[in-house]
Order: structure tokens, then sequence, then C-alpha cells
């Protein structure tokens, strides 16, 4: 317990979107099986809430969730497609310090046809127009890297800079969660356009040293894409954190360790339980076994993050050698 320091809280399957690498929106859940925002009270304070879905802003009681959680989380995030404008600006002039990613898979037409929605790229760009004006700042776009989008993905990074908004990136897994196991996760066509991003974030054209850093940061964590992408054999990636440092919570109010893994390996239920006791019981001692010995070669943030800031030597070390590599006209060391 005393090292769980994020959760990823799943608040609905219901989705808006038919995004070609998630069948989410196949798998719907109902709005009356959706459990009461108020379980949430059950969670301990500080931790690093990422409210996400399906699409979270199809949450009648979304405002609650974040009027429960805005005191007791240390940073509250929410993950959103950037469809209901109003309700997620709303959320930011309430809320100020939340952290706000929009999901965008490339620029209009790959993106809404990825997507399968009509106008999604100008509503996510309509919303971070509209949260610029309000006092949350920590705002950015996000897109998962496949090998249909790659070639949109530095245009992307150049949006974010000049709007001054991040850009978070994952890249294409398959797992319960996302109900795929035919993403295609190797590209060799990806690998070049990708490294090609990697050296626009270690030479960041951003203002000011804080963004130029977090750039550094993210290009790390691609590091673990760039050799995904590739078709590397498993163990390029840090130990996976999953229930020791970070956990979900579905729709349901079930608790389990990831949304990377086959099957959802369900260790107890917050409406049945205090999240202590599930943390510490027989059935997340099992799963966490499941969980160190699992091979799936995730390439998730939340991982990848937690070990940065244990080990801070590795991703400075990397990052000091490729700024001098690229200097020197050289292509990175992955």
């Amino acid at each position: 317990m005393k090292n769980t320091i994020q959760g990823s809280i799943i608040t609905t399957f219901r989705c808006n979107a038919k995004c070609n690498m998630c069948n989410i929106w196949k798998h719907q859940s109902l709005p009356e099986e959706e459990i009461d925002y108020t379980y949430y009270e059950k969670l301990p304070d500080g931790l690093r809430i990422n409210i996400t879905g399906g699409e979270s802003t199809l949450r009648e009681d979304l405002d609650d969730i974040f009027k429960l959680l805005y005191p007791k989380a240390s940073l509250l995030e929410l993950s959103t497609n950037g469809y209901n404008t109003k309700k997620i600006v709303d959320l930011a002039n309430k809320y100020p310090n939340i952290l706000i990613r929009v999901s965008l898979e490339g620029l209009p037409a790959l993106n809404d046809s990825k997507r399968g929605t009509k106008n999604g790229f100008d509503h996510a760009l309509r919303t971070m127009l509209e949260l610029k004006k309000t006092k949350c700042k920590n705002i950015g776009f996000s897109v998962v890297i496949s090998p249909d989008n790659y070639e949109d993905l530095l245009y992307l990074y150049d949006l974010c800079v000049a709007l001054d908004v991040e850009l978070g990136n994952s890249v294409v897994h398959n797992s319960w969660y996302f109900h795929k196991e035919d993403n295609e996760i190797v590209s060799e066509e990806a690998l070049k356009q990708h490294e090609r991003f990697v050296k626009a974030l270690l030479t960041s054209k951003r203002r000011g040293l804080k963004n130029k850093l977090k750039d550094y940061g993210r290009a790390f964590f691609n590091k673990s894409i760039h050799l995904r992408l590739r078709g590397d054999e498993p163990g390029y990636r840090p130990p996976c954190g999953a229930l020791s440092d970070f956990f979900f919570i579905d729709p349901w109010g079930n608790v389990t360790p990831c949304n990377g893994s086959a099957e959802e390996w369900i260790i107890g239920n917050i409406k049945d339980d205090t999240f202590e006791n599930i943390m510490n019981s027989d059935k997340a001692k099992e799963v966490a076994k499941k969980v160190k010995a699992c091979d799936r070669n995730c390439s998730f943030i939340v991982t990848e993050r937690h070990d940065m800031l244990r080990r801070p030597w590795i991703p400075i070390r990397w990052i000091l050698k490729n700024k001098i590599r690229i200097a020197q006209g050289k292509d990175i060391c992955w």
C-alpha cells in the first residue's frame, strides 16, 4: 500500500468514438450498472488519479466525481476525446489544478478516420483553444502511436509546440481493456518517423527550461516504444509496477492491476470491501505473482514514469548521450 501512488478510474465503457485500435465502443457499459461515485471515497488520500473511460465525459455525475476526488488526489487527471467541450471547460474552470489530455490520432482526415468520429479533430482543437482561456494550465493532447498514423506524429508535436501545450503519447496495445488482439505492433515504416519525433523532443524548441526538460523525459520514455515498434524481444522495459505502483478500477468497481493483460485480473470490488483490505488480500498476492511473470511487453508511461523517478541517472545519461550524438549528426543510440 505505501508504494501505490497512482490509480486509474475507468468511469465508463460508454464511448462516442469508434477507434480502430480499440473496441470498447463494441462492449459498452450501461449507465445504471456503473458504480456510484460515492464509492470512490474509499480511495486513500494523496494518489495521482486518472479519470478515464471509454469517454468519461459521458458520465452525468462527472462533476460529482471531481468534487469528491479533487481534494483527495495529489493530482487529478482527465483523459477525454474533447468532444464535449463545454463540460470539459467547466471542469477546468471549477478545478484549475487538474491535468487534462485530449486525444488526437493525427491531422483532421486521419484523426477522424482512425477514431470513427465526425469532425472529431475540430472538437478536440476547439476544446484545447477554450482550455487555453481558463486558469487550468496543465493541458495538452495525447496520441496513440500505431503503424497507420506515424506520418502525422511530428505534425502533432509541432502543433503542440505552437499552441504551447503538452503532447503525451503511448503506443497501441492488445488487451482485455481494448478488446483487441489484432493490433499491429511492429512497424518498420513507423521507425524512421518515430526517430524523427524523438529527435525533435531531444532538441526541444519549447519555451522555458521546464518545458524542455519534459520533452527530454518524454524522449526517454519513447525509447521503449521504439524498441517495441521494431520488434525487440522482451526485456527492454523497466520492471512492471502494476499493483505495487498503480492500479485500475473498472466501471463496476472491480480493482485490477492494469489494463494491459489478456484478461482482467480482478482482486476485489470496492463496493464490497475497503480499498486497504483489497490491496492486502490473498487474491492481490496471487495476482501479484501473475504480474511478475507477465511477458506481454507493454510500453505504458505509468511504468516508465515511476522507474525514471526512482533511477533518474538512467534517463539523464541516455538523454545527454543522445543530445551529443544528434549535435554530431549521428543517429540516436537506442
